[in-house]
């Protein structure tokens, strides 16, 4: 594996124990230029490793050492995800240079990648997430574009048993009472960071969207509302986990 080292990157907290894997696209017009930024001290960005379209990969940061790729962050009721993840940057223009979808040879070279992370720190299905679930309404990314069940396929993630059909709609923004509330505590047990409000607001529906993201079919419908795909989903992941 090549070394291209990036200075952007600090000691873990003291006991800190490495348990989630965080997965990122570029969003940059080329590798190189991604890579750039990643090793520019003034950008205060890094990531582990960045894996190229060809399915070559870069290490940038030493798996020990607090990697600057999550920013605000929250998963599972624990913030400052940077603090006990590995992040992946995956070569991609993302949704400012030309989205598109991810290369099969680049996405098996992923895979093989993660799994030995997963290996090495012990790190659960459940905990293999995007960067848009521990940030949802400020991140994007891998996006929807992005292959999770094909992942979950070659050990990587978790995935659900749901066959692929839409259901009548259940909940949308605007709405408030105890099945939003229902809705979140499920979203909240799962994850993801939402309030516990009984109101569908803005945040809700962000987290929403970042779920859809991760588990609705590809091309996935980011209509941030709930229907029955949604909750037999979150109902079947809960399960599993």
């Amino acid at each position: 594996m090549k070394s291209i080292p990036s200075p952007n990157f600090d000691q873990r907290p003291a006991g800190t124990a490495i348990n989630t894997l965080v997965l990122h696209y570029t969003d940059m017009e080329s590798a190189a230029a991604a890579i750039d930024k990643l090793k520019s001290p003034e950008s205060k960005v890094s990531a582990h490793y960045v894996l190229d379209e060809d399915g070559a990969a870069i290490k940038m940061v030493g798996e020990e050492f607090r990697a600057w790729h999550a920013g605000a962050s929250s998963w599972r009721g624990k913030e400052k995800v940077n603090d006990f993840s590995i992040g992946i940057e995956i070569v991609n223009p993302g949704h400012t240079h030309g989205y598109r979808a991810f290369p099969d040879t680049q996405m098996r070279a992923l895979a093989k990648l993660c799994r030995g992370i997963i290996k090495r720190h012990n790190i659960p299905a459940r905990n293999v997430i995007a960067h848009s679930d521990i940030a949802p309404g400020r991140k994007k990314d891998p996006g929807e574009l992005f292959d999770w069940r094909f992942m979950a396929g070659h050990g990587v993630g978790l995935w659900h048993e749901k066959k692929y059909h839409w259901e009548r709609l259940l909940l949308q923004k605007g709405d408030h009472g105890g099945e939003v509330w229902k809705m979140q505590k499920a979203l909240s047990g799962y994850g993801y960071k939402i309030p516990m409000t009984q109101q569908f607001d803005a945040e809700t529906e962000a987290a929403v969207i970042a779920f859809q993201r991760h588990f609705l079919p590809m091309p996935r419908t980011l209509t941030g509302a709930w229907t029955g795909l949604e909750q037999e989903i979150i109902e079947d992941l809960l399960k599993k986990v």
